[in-house]
């Protein structure tokens, strides 16, 4: 029996079509409060809190915000979810709630519920302490702000909202959900949900996955779903199978050695940042621009550099960083190097019938690097143009250069002319300014609705001019 735990009640996924999301699944069982507002996790009124793994390796829950509208309902068979109705009722609000409401936080009320989950997965966070006087992002109480950055809300303001988030407290002792957090995350389980239409498939394991791809070369593999359930919900696009491997234990390690980084191409964004403790500076970076907390909670590498599009914000800084993929099929693995993956718009040398199963950088990093998103909001937004920037800068001349760009190109590339330019030359205004001349010729690209061809070639020197200025002030 496939079910899932919502509110402390089990849910029966009996007789769900396997392409329902979470979202629709709730409602259809009475549970209004989570909204579509974009049904592609652009707005986060779908937000609900989900109990993951703690990110300490403890073994213990930790309280996850993600999108609702995204994932298969059967992607959290077995798992555990609390909704806005769970955190509170009419007759007694939850903090965040009552917060909310005495500070004017809501309006319309549309958005409500999703700010809601947001703000009550940080007001469980672990490791939410006292921050003395706090900053614009970070509230005396430790609250961070950017927990509800992929919450938008379209009449109230965000003052109140952020007033409501600062001034909360921390959980009672009795509070339940903040107790569930000391006992272990729920299990994942293996899980088979189809009807006439469609088969939504949960390996086991890698093996059992790759089998799966190697007899069904029209499979859609995916993870937190953030691509594919968009193409769903906007697109009306179905598959016969689909393979979820964002659980896969085989795609969720992680390894520091000397001389590399091994990350699993199944961990979230939210997991490789955690991991990564600020030791590739640039991926970090990258990371947190990627998208909002709902996303980076569920989005994968695996996932992002899987769908081969040419404005992912993860293929600059991977290239950059000189990084390979590791593909598994059932008949071996072989190793890439990201440079070489790439063939066209959205295609690879990824065969239909292998996996990403890691992603290697090499150590060292380099010293100066830095990542650059150039779009039309700081958060919560698709780049117009990505940079990732990887320069070895030894007594003032750059004796290695390496340039990953996105957003000019029908695939991600490196810029090849503009590493040529820079490297053993000295890290000079002058160097800086030829260099950025050549970057802006990098690519070809194109004029469509987030930027036209020439403030994409602008933007692209101004970026180089930009590294450097930041990096000798």
């Amino acid at each position: 029996m496939a079910d899932i735990v919502v509110n402390g009640r089990p849910r029966d996924l009996t007789g769900v079509p396997p392409h329902t999301n979470v979202l629709d699944f709730l409602r259809a069982c009475g549970l209004t409060g989570a909204k579509e507002g974009c049904a592609e996790g652009e707005c986060g009124a779908c937000a609900v809190m989900v109990a993951r793994p703690a990110a300490d390796g403890s073994g213990t829950a930790e309280w996850t915000a993600i999108n609702s509208c995204l994932p298969p309902a059967a992607a959290l068979d077995g798992q555990e979810i609390v909704t806005a109705e769970g955190l509170g009722t009419p007759d007694a609000l939850h903090p965040v709630q009552q917060e909310l409401a005495v500070r004017g936080g809501s309006q319309c009320g549309y958005c409500t519920p999703g700010f809601v989950c947001s703000m009550g997965a940080e007001y469980y966070r672990a490791d939410r302490a006292p921050a003395g006087d706090g900053d614009r992002y970070h509230g005396a109480n430790g609250f961070d702000l950017h927990a509800i950055s992929g919450n938008l809300c379209r009449c109230t303001g965000y003052r109140p909202i952020k007033d409501a988030a600062f001034a909360l407290g921390f959980p009672a002792a009795d509070d339940a959900i903040a107790l569930r957090r000391g006992s272990a995350a729920p299990p994942v389980v293996a899980t088979e949900l189809r009807d006439d239409e469609a088969t939504y498939v949960r390996p086991a394991g890698l093996a059992e996955a790759l089998s799966l791809l190697r007899e069904h070369p029209d499979a859609v593999i995916v993870a937190g779903s953030t691509d594919w359930g968009v193409d769903v919900n906007l697109r009306g696009r179905r598959a016969g199978l689909v393979v979820a491997v964002d659980r896969l234990p085989e795609l969720r390690g992680f390894a520091v050695t000397e001389a590399e980084l091994r990350i699993g191409a199944a961990l979230t964004l939210t997991e490789v940042d955690r991991r990564l403790a600020g030791r590739v500076p640039l991926v970090s970076a990258m990371i947190a621009q990627f998208a909002s907390p709902l996303i980076r909670n569920g989005a994968t590498l695996g996932g992002n550099l899987g769908t081969g599009s040419p404005i992912g914000d993860a293929p600059p800084a991977l290239l950059a960083l000189e990084a390979s993929v590791v593909l598994a099929s059932a008949e071996g693995t072989r190793t890439l190097p990201l440079a070489e993956y790439f063939t066209g718009y959205r295609e690879s040398k990824r065969r239909p019938d292998e996996l990403i199963t890691e992603v290697v950088l090499p150590r060292p990093v380099s010293g100066l690097t830095a990542f650059h998103k150039i779009a039309k909001r700081p958060f919560d937004d698709i780049s117009s143009v990505a940079a990732g920037y990887a320069l070895d800068v030894v007594d003032g001349v750059v004796r290695r250069a390496r340039i990953g760009l996105g957003g000019v190109a029908a695939t991600p590339i490196r810029a090849r002319a503009t590493e040529a330019a820079l490297e053993n030359r000295p890290w000079t205004e002058e160097t800086a300014d030829a260099a950025s001349a050549v970057l802006a010729a990098e690519g070809t690209p194109i004029s469509d609705q987030r930027a036209s061809a020439a403030y994409r070639a602008a933007m692209l020197g101004q970026s180089l001019r930009k590294l450097f200025a930041e990096a000798t002030s």
